[in-house]
This record gives C-alpha cells, structure tokens and sequence, in this order.
C-alpha cells in the first residue's frame, strides 16, 4: 500500500555514472508514477499552492486531469498560465514557491507539482498537435532578447493578435535557458528548441545576432521600423567579480563565460572546436543555482571542484536539489569561507586560492546572518582554475542608446508594476529590471508586460 505522506520517487541517472556525461540528471515520472502522485492531492477548496505560484497556475485542476488520465488537458491548463511547462517543470523552485505552500506538506512530503508540471509538458510535447499560425491585426510589436521574460511576453502577445518581433543578440536563441543552464539540468534540442518552434508556428518572427543599442536602437525600431511598443527582456549578463588581487590570472573565469562555453558553444562535446579550460583542480567562488550549475560542469570535465561560499549550508541560496545533485556528484563544499586572493605563478597562471574562515554574526538587511572573518585564520586551496559566481547585473547597453530610458538602484531599467519604463511606448521585465532572478520570475514579469502593451495598444489605435 502506498504511504501518501511520501512522495513518489523520481528516477534518477546514478551519481557515479551522471558525473560523467552531460545527459538530464532527472528522468522524470512515467505515466503511472504520475498517477499515482497526483492521487496525493488533497484536491483542497482553498488550494494555498495557487497563491504560491508567480504566474498562478491552477494547480489543482492540472492535477485532476492526471488524476484522470489528461496528461494533454492537463497542459492546456497549465499553459493558460504559463507559456513554458517544460521549462519550468525543470528549473523552477517550486519547494520554495507553490510546495511550500502545500497542505500536504504539513504532516509529510508536499505534492511533487514541479515533476508533475514537467510530466504533462513533456507528454504534450511528443503528443499533441503542432500549434496553427495565429491570425494577426498587423500591428507591431518588438521583444528585445528571447529568454523566458521575452519568450514569455512573445507567447502572449502572439496569442492576442499582434506581429511579434524578437531579437537576440546571440547566434541561439533562448538567452539564460541556452547559455547559462547546463544540458543535465536542461535539454536544449529535446525541450528549449522545441518551445521556441511553437512560438515560430505560431506566427512569431526571431531574429538573431541583433545587439539592440548597437546593431539598432530602441529608436529606431520605433521610428524607423515601425514598431508601435517595445519589450525589454534582455536579461542581466554582466558578471560581478570580488576585487580581489590575482582575478586578472590566466584561468579565472566569470560563470557566464565559463557556462556559455560550454552550453551555447558545445565545449562539452568531444567533438566541439570551441576553446575551454576543462581545469584539474577547480573553484568555484558563490552558493547560488549557477554556482552549483558551473561546479557540476567542471566536474563533468574531470577536475576536483570546489564550492566556497562565505555562508553555512542552511545559508546557501541554490535549490536544495542541485546542492544534493552536487554533493552525490562528488563536490566538495568549502563553507564559511571566503577568498582574499588569487594566487598566480611567474607566468601569471593560478596555482591557488588563499580564503579566510568565516563566522555567522547578526541579521543582516537581506535577513541573513552576517559573515564575519576569523583572525588569522587564513589558508589555501590548490587551484589551476577559478570560477567566479557571485551575481550579474543587466547591460547598460539598451539603456544608455535609448532617449528617455531611466535605470533604477539595481542598475537595470526603471519600470513600475506594470512594467511601464520611463519611455512612451517602451516596457520592460525580468532580470533587465531586477538582475538575475529566476525563470519563472521572468516569465511573470513577461506575462505582465504583454497584459500591459496590450492595453496600451488598445488605448493608442482605438
């Protein structure tokens, strides 16, 4: 007899064997597993997960159509709220976001609703039927950078009725989904790839190698162009560094480097001609899901790698699945640690990282204990090759080309609650606003602009 207070279990590549390819980690449910975890839901009249979700998926009715054996209906549901089930079911933190909130989670395990989210998307992906182009009211609108904030905003404006432009900088489309998150975490052929082919089919036009503020400006795809509104999405891809002495050393990367190396430009294929330095011995400097993200690649590649985060376990700010996935993977985790200085020999390559131990003191603004140093207390980790993950922050490339564009404190575009910018016409969302954020947060942000442009496209035309 199953114990509902427990989930059921996902299959899982096996550590020893995951660590050494770049294949999906997790296999996901079949479609009895599915089943059967669905029949845990509690089916609550006030269901609390709802108001646990960004874009306010409703939970409860997608599970009921498992439940019932509709994996499709079940989609349809979802994809009401969220135009990226696959995505999402993959790389959304829902133990933080919609299972927390889960009454089951009370007295037990919370319903599985991500793995059950990535179920039914991937079902309907291989099942159901191609999407039909969308008849269109002719007029225009531009989505600058096609990760999930534009892809996000595309899905809904197209659906709406307008011609949708999205231009990306890159020679791929997908942005953060294709160059920041590794093949183990997410598929790029078997799931990005096929999102966006939905949204082509739908009548959205992508256009790449576009450096928006460079190629062409925000002005002139409204008065040369003829776009009537504008979206932001272009994400946050300047990396932060810690201004240490030795991080201009021959074999310190940022993570973005590092990541796009190896997921937009294949480094990690055998056969792949893109230049990466796989490393013997690796750190990682940061605790957060893209830390995790470049710790398990380098691993991948052979090296012995390292984690140092300045902050305890319970403190680290990745999801509790990639740190699990990291450690049964064989990384190692330097915590209440943080680095003073790179060391380099008489060619100028790393040999090391010399950190200092850390305490935890008093809360801090962002409601987290400080780090404190430890007094002579320093010490050195070997190292040829050092990754740094400490955050991004957006481009001010867009914002510094385009007249009447403000930026906030955050260094990203100034926009209000309705994604509204400081320019007529122009609106913007996701990491561009807020720096690096999560998936779904960005497809939120999306989501609300395209409710936006359309009420003002309606308000300019009618």
């Amino acid at each position: 007899m199953i114990d509902l207070t427990k989930k059921i279990p996902v299959k899982e590549q096996e550590p020893k064997v995951r660590a050494t390819n770049f294949e999906e980690v997790c296999l996901g449910y079949s479609e009895q597993e599915a089943v059967l975890e669905a029949n845990r839901c509690l089916d609550c009249k006030n269901p609390q997960c709802v108001k646990g979700c960004p874009v306010q998926i409703d939970i409860p009715a997608f599970i009921k159509e498992i439940k019932n054996g509709n994996p499709l209906k079940a989609c349809q549901i979802i994809k009401k709220s969220s135009s990226l089930p696959a995505i999402c079911g993959r790389v959304c933190p829902q133990e933080t976001q919609c299972e927390s909130k889960c009454v089951r989670g009370i007295k037990g395990d919370a319903i599985n609703i991500g793995k059950l989210e990535r179920f039914c998307a991937d079902y309907a992906l291989n099942h159901d039927e191609k999407p039909q182009k969308t008849q269109t009211n002719g007029i225009k609108v531009a989505v600058i950078g096609s990760g999930p904030a534009g892809l996000a905003c595309a899905g809904d404006l197209i659906n709406l009725g307008y011609e949708v432009t999205v231009f990306e900088a890159l020679h791929e489309f997908g942005g953060v989904l294709v160059y920041g998150i590794p093949e183990f975490r997410l598929p790029k052929k078997k799931i990005v790839k096929k999102e966006i082919e939905n949204l082509q089919l739908k009548g959205v036009k992508f256009i790449k190698n576009v450096i928006v503020g460079k190629s062409i400006t925000v002005d002139e795809l409204i008065d040369e162009e003829g776009f009537s509104a504008i979206f932001i999405g272009s994400g946050a891809g300047l990396p932060t560094f810690m201004n240490i002495k030795g991080e201009g050393l021959n074999g310190v990367f940022s993570a973005n480097e590092y990541l796009t190396r190896s997921n937009l430009m294949g480094a990690f294929c055998k056969d792949c001609y893109t230049p990466i330095k796989e490393g013997n011995k690796v750190v990682v400097v940061g605790g957060g899901n893209v830390a995790m993200d470049s710790a398990r690649t380098a691993l991948r590649f052979g090296a012995e790698v390292h984690v140092v985060y300045r902050r305890g376990e319970s403190e680290l700010p990745a999801r509790k699945e990639e740190v699990m996935h990291a450690k049964e993977e064989g990384v190692i985790f330097d915590l209440l640690a943080k680095p003073i200085e790179i060391l380099g020999d008489e060619n100028a390559n790393v040999i090391g990282v010399k950190v200092i131990k850390m305490a935890l003191g008093e809360m801090d603004q962002s409601g987290r204990r400080k780090a404190v140093e430890i007094a002579d207390s320093e010490y050195v980790i070997q190292a040829d090759t050092v990754i740094v993950a400490i955050g991004t922050t957006p481009n001010p490339l867009i914002s510094s080309s385009t007249k009447g564009l403000e930026t906030n404190a955050k260094r990203g575009i100034k926009a209000d609650d309705n994604m509204k910018t400081t320019r007529d016409g122009v609106f913007a969302g996701g990491d561009a606003v807020t720096g690096s954020a999560t998936v779904i947060l960005a497809m939120e942000a999306g989501k609300k602009a395209a409710k936006s442009i359309d009420e003002y496209l309606k308000n300019k035309f009618n």
